[in-house]
């Protein structure tokens, strides 16, 4: 009995490690599909006057400024927080990815602009290398990255008080310790996402719950990605 026990276990464990497999290959197909559709529209609309002109005469006013920097962080919190899963169903969910991809790209088509292409193509891939280490190691990492989780919270709020703070003082110096830190920041947070991401799989869940689970991680991911890439730009892009 106890070599039918053992294998029986062996082929529970492979399923869960196909199954969690499945479920990664999922986020990441659902957060590339994102970076591309983001990518794709701050692309299109650096050269279509008719979609920069609105968004540059809404960055010239500050008042307008604020609400263009944190719209993402209002609609973020409207279309993916925890009571997401529940309310909607992956469709829903997807279709808010999709649209938030597509909003995203246009207010970072202000990058085409400020930067040269080969500096976007170089930081890119910069950010891609990154992010892909530090997702591996949030996957295959033994130690319990939640006890990040307090510092990370604590650093995402400390880095938006930093940037309103800095929007009235225009400090060169304090712009570049915002940088620094929000690199040091999201690239930890890909690692804690990633591990929290394998944790909350469970194939009994069902496709839909893991579906929209899966959505749901590849927000998160998409926005380190985007978070990692804007601040490792500042640091290293050369404005034209």
């Amino acid at each position: 009995m106890q070599p039918d026990r053992m294998t029986t276990q062996t082929r529970a464990g492979a399923q869960v490690d196909a199954g969690l497999r499945a479920h990664f290959i999922r986020v990441y197909n659902i957060m590339s599909f994102g970076l591309v559709v983001t990518g794709l529209m701050a692309w299109v609309t650096s050269i279509t006057p008719a979609l920069y002109e609105p968004l540059l005469a809404m960055r010239s006013n500050f008042l307008m400024a604020f609400i263009v920097m944190f719209s993402p962080m209002i609609l973020a919190g409207f279309a993916f927080n925890p009571a997401s899963i529940r309310k909607f169903s992956f469709q829903t969910l997807t279709m808010f990815f999709v649209a938030f991809s597509v909003y995203f790209g246009w207010l970072l088509s202000t990058m085409f602009m400020i930067y040269s292409m080969g500096d976007i193509t170089r930081v890119f891939f910069i950010t891609a290398g990154t992010f892909a280490a530090m997702s591996i190691w949030g996957y295959t990492s033994k130690k319990d990255l939640s006890t990040m989780k307090s510092f990370l919270m604590m650093g995402v709020i400390g880095l938006i008080i930093a940037i309103v703070v800095n929007a009235f003082m225009q400090s060169s110096v304090m712009g570049f310790v915002i940088s620094g830190a929000g690199v040091l920041i999201y690239t930890l947070m890909t690692a804690y996402d990633t591990q929290m991401i394998k944790e909350s799989y469970h194939a009994s869940y069902g496709d839909q719950a893991n579906g929209k689970m899966a959505v749901m991680g590849a927000f998160s991911l998409y926005i380190n990605f985007i978070m990692l890439f804007q601040f490792l730009m500042q640091f290293m892009g050369s404005r034209d």
